[in-house]
């Protein structure tokens, strides 16, 4: 008698998984965060954290990114519950408003939202702690493990630190959890006031700069490298063109966006819509240097660096719109169609315009 023969084959449900990772891209859209978070204070690029809070570079993710991130959120309710098994008082939304626990700094600029409040905790089981829940990888887990959070993983540090800074607790609690196998790293961390300020002052020197800080490094630096602002900070890349990418914009001390072309204090939807007036921060197009500019007129011409090419920004028929100019993303784009004579004369004569 024959042994069994099984049909080994199979059919991936292909469809079906790129339905759900549209479902998980369609919740997050704009890539655009309204404050500057204080999970971003920590790096110790300044440039870096001003391109994200003036909206130059939009945070892109795919699906399975964006399932991990949620995977990290969701851990949150069961590190909880093993907190509150373990006889500890945990508080994952502020008893008095029933909302997650918030706060901001520099007009609401800059600012959290603290993952709890535990009380009981054996170490100390009169203190407060700030409670701060991580996800890992296996590899960042063994560096957590062997150098602690100050050292391994610095940004989560600073964000405690501000935490603790807005409550006036001393202590935080910092649990990650090792998505490869389970493991859990717990420590306390200590409030360290000098630290705390100098991070709020950092926040607010970020915040009201109106042009980008030094950068950290160079292209293949250890900050740099990896770094999503990488190919417009080191590259010919252009900046998305929105309201806080544009040099009429500018964050008030007292927590709006006002636009001092239209006069006027600026939505949030404004701001990420932006209008036809908008014209590009110089100092954030590295490729290109300014060779004159009209304020009243509202335009600003540039020589590109590497070839010597001028155009406008601003200024039509003749000059770019700024989105035009981020539609021709690579660094011979605009020159390309601005040096074909059927190209522009379409433009012109039918107010034509540059579109991705």
């Amino acid at each position: 008698m024959s042994a069994p023969t099984f049909n080994t084959g199979f059919k991936l449900a292909t469809l079906t998984l790129e339905a759900i990772d549209a479902s998980v891209s369609a919740q997050h859209v704009s890539g655009f965060r309204p404050h500057l978070g204080a999970s971003l204070i920590g790096n110790p690029c300044h440039r870096a954290i001003w391109y994200g809070f003036r909206w130059c570079t939009a945070s892109k993710h795919d699906a399975r990114m964006l399932r991990l991130f949620e995977r990290g959120h969701n851990e949150e309710s069961r590190l909880g519950a093993y907190l509150r098994k373990a006889g500890m008082t945990l508080h994952q939304v502020d008893p008095n408003t029933g909302k997650q626990f918030t706060f901001s700094e520099c007009g609401g600029h800059f600012g959290g939202s603290m993952d709890g409040a535990v009380n009981q905790v054996p170490d100390a089981p009169a203190v407060w702690h700030v409670w701060e829940c991580k996800t890992t990888s296996k590899k960042a887990f063994d560096e957590l493990s062997a150098n602690g959070v100050k050292i391994s993983k610095p940004e989560h540090w600073a964000q405690m630190q501000c935490y603790m800074h807005w409550t006036g607790m001393r202590r935080a609690l910092y649990t990650a959890v090792c998505k490869d196998d389970d493991r859990l790293h717990i420590e306390r961390i200590d409030y360290d006031e000098a630290a705390a300020n100098a991070l709020i002052f950092k926040a607010a020197s970020i915040i009201f700069t109106p042009v980008p800080p030094n950068r950290i490094g160079e292209p293949e630096s250890l900050h740099c490298r990896w770094c999503e602002h990488k190919p417009m900070c080191h590259g010919q890349q252009v900046p998305h063109v929105n309201c806080r990418s544009c040099t009429h914009s500018t964050p008030e001390r007292t927590g709006e966006w006002s636009c001092h072309r239209q006069n006027s204090h600026l939505t949030l939807d404004q701001q990420h819509t932006g209008c036809d007036d908008h014209r590009f921060i110089s100092q954030v197009l590295q490729w290109v240097e300014p060779v004159e500019a009209h304020d009243a007129h509202n335009w600003i011409r540039y020589r590109m660096t590497n070839t010597g090419w001028e155009f406008t920004n601003g200024d039509p028929p003749d000059g770019f719109l700024s989105r035009e100019i981020f539609a021709s993303q690579d660094k011979n784009g605009l020159a390309m169609v601005a040096n074909d004579p059927e190209l522009m004369a379409l433009r012109k004569d039918f107010g034509g315009e540059i579109v991705s």
